[in-house]
């Protein structure tokens, strides 16, 4: 992925502040806070590492859940008549919504 970092199944965001001089970032896809920066992309990818780590941590320190990204569901909202209209596509073809729905996204971003 462009401008993006991956450690232990986390991805972290490249940015650079040229009024601060600093890169910086967050780890993405996770509703926690894990916010990280460096001078220079050895720093930047120490401190995502260790903002990783360190919340792995202290996740276990307070028996907290981790949170991970991409779980395998997500929810999106069609409105009535797409999702109707999805719904009856699927029925036709002898598929669960579920599999429909990712059969047509596995097709359009294979590859």
């Amino acid at each position: 992925m462009k401008d993006m970092m991956q450690y232990k199944g986390y991805y972290g965001s490249v940015h650079y502040s040229d009024e601060d001089r600093v890169f910086y970032g967050k780890v993405e896809f996770i509703r926690a806070l894990i916010s990280y920066e460096g001078t220079n992309v050895q720093s930047l990818r120490q401190a995502f590492e260790e903002g990783v780590d360190d919340y792995l941590e202290t996740c276990k320190e307070k028996s907290i859940a981790v949170e991970r990204p991409f779980k395998g569901s997500f929810n999106v909202r069609l409105g009535a008549d797409l999702h109707r209209r999805i719904a009856l596509a699927a029925e036709r073809k002898g598929l669960t919504l579920n599999r429909y729905i990712a059969d047509i996204l596995e097709r359009e971003t294979a590859g």
